[in-house]
């Protein structure tokens, strides 16, 4: 079978949290007028989310990642100006530092209320962030070709956005313990390989005519089609504080759908490699983030992210050039250079506790850095 070649278009969902300008603690419930404000300003592109405290935004389809940049700068800087005149802040991290999750309210939506009867505990226990990136895959069953061979490459997308390293003021250890709260959600995880577009769709219809789910928006994958747009979205990172890792982040994904693409073009494929080896390497990324190693299945060993990210740069170079990307792609280095947010944050807390502040006030500093870190480079 013939496909014609994706449009390979690019698209991004940022959710951020917000905080008291003065108790830096998230707020039970979103200021009056804030999300009223904010839909005027950025119409279309920004949303109210399950939490009263959180915020979601979403670029358009855009043609390159230096686009998809200049979209999401605007949306944090607006954001977070409109937040400001509320008296609250914005930050872009995956949990709270010391925040309490059984304080929080709901946001006052029909799905909302579905989800928090559905999901009871565990929903409640949603305090969490996350990043999206959506690229143009026109075709289904090409989608779903992409799709089953893009899992792969998940715990390297993770390891680079890590930010939720504390939970309800302790730091528990993870570089993302997002993925440890969503993961007690049902439908989340590591994706299943399908043979073909109607396989999956054949799937997905029988929670829907069962009544289990409405539509696929309901499936909450590391990596899913989207149920919205003819993409494949990748939704396993953590959000990342600043915008520069997002955008690396972006271009990564982006450039491993095209080389996909490509090798299929070429009669080639990636390796396929069994779900619970690769959700070794997911653990992995979730406790080391890019200090640590993942498997090389190829070479049957642990190899150290850095040089793993340096080998895909170098794979990925051509689809970076082809698509506009290249010095997006090469600046993921930085990323291991300055270390991810949640290594920053660790930092951060370490540095208040060496000059005497308690434990708390040391997680306070951690938000103020969050704070400053949201709204750099815009």
């Amino acid at each position: 079978m013939s496909f014609s070649p994706p449009s390979l278009t690019l698209g991004i969902e940022e959710e951020y949290l917000l905080v008291d300008a003065e108790t830096l603690d998230l707020v039970e419930e979103a200021p009056a007028g804030l999300m009223e404000q904010a839909e005027r300003e950025l119409s279309g592109q920004v949303s109210p989310e399950f939490l009263q405290c959180q915020i979601e935004v979403e670029t358009g389809v855009c043609e390159t990642v230096g686009q998809a940049r200049a979209e999401l700068a605007h949306l944090r800087r607006t954001l977070a100006r409109i937040a400001h005149e509320h008296g609250v802040e914005l930050i872009a991290a995956s949990t709270h530092p010391f925040a309490d999750w059984a304080r929080m309210r709901f946001t006052k939506k029909q799905r909302y209320r579905q989800l928090a009867e559905d999901l009871q505990g565990v929903g409640r226990r949603l305090l969490i962030c996350g990043m999206h990136v959506h690229v143009g895959v026109e075709q289904e069953d090409l989608r779903i070709d992409l799709f089953n061979q893009l899992a792969y490459f998940l715990p390297h997308m993770l390891a680079l956005s890590t930010s939720s390293p504390f939970w309800q003021g302790r730091d528990m250890g993870l570089n993302s313990y997002r993925l440890t709260v969503f993961d007690t959600l049902p439908r989340t995880g590591l994706p299943p390989r399908f043979a073909s577009w109607g396989e999956y769709q054949r799937a997905v219809d029988v929670l829907i005519n069962a009544g289990i789910i409405e539509d696929g928006t309901k499936i909450w994958w590391d990596l899913r089609p989207s149920a919205r747009f003819p993409t494949l979205e990748s939704r396993i990172c953590d959000v990342c504080t600043l915008l520069d890792d997002t955008v690396a982040i972006a271009a990564l994904v982006q450039s491993l759908v095209r080389m996909l693409y490509r090798l299929r073009r070429n009669n080639q494929r990636w390796r396929h490699y069994e779900s619970f080896l690769i959700e070794e390497n997911r653990w992995r990324a979730q406790r080391y983030g890019v200090h640590g190693s993942l498997i090389d299945f190829g070479k049957g060993e642990l190899v150290e992210y850095a040089r793993l990210l340096a080998e895909l740069q170098q794979l990925l170079a051509e689809d970076a050039e082809a698509l506009g990307c290249a010095a997006e792609l090469q600046s993921a280095s930085r990323i291991i250079e300055r270390g991810t947010s949640a290594d920053r944050q660790r930092d951060a807390f370490d540095e208040a506790r060496r000059q005497d502040a308690d434990e708390r006030e040391a997680a306070r500093e951690v938000v103020r850095l969050l704070i400053r870190e949201t709204v750099a480079g815009l």
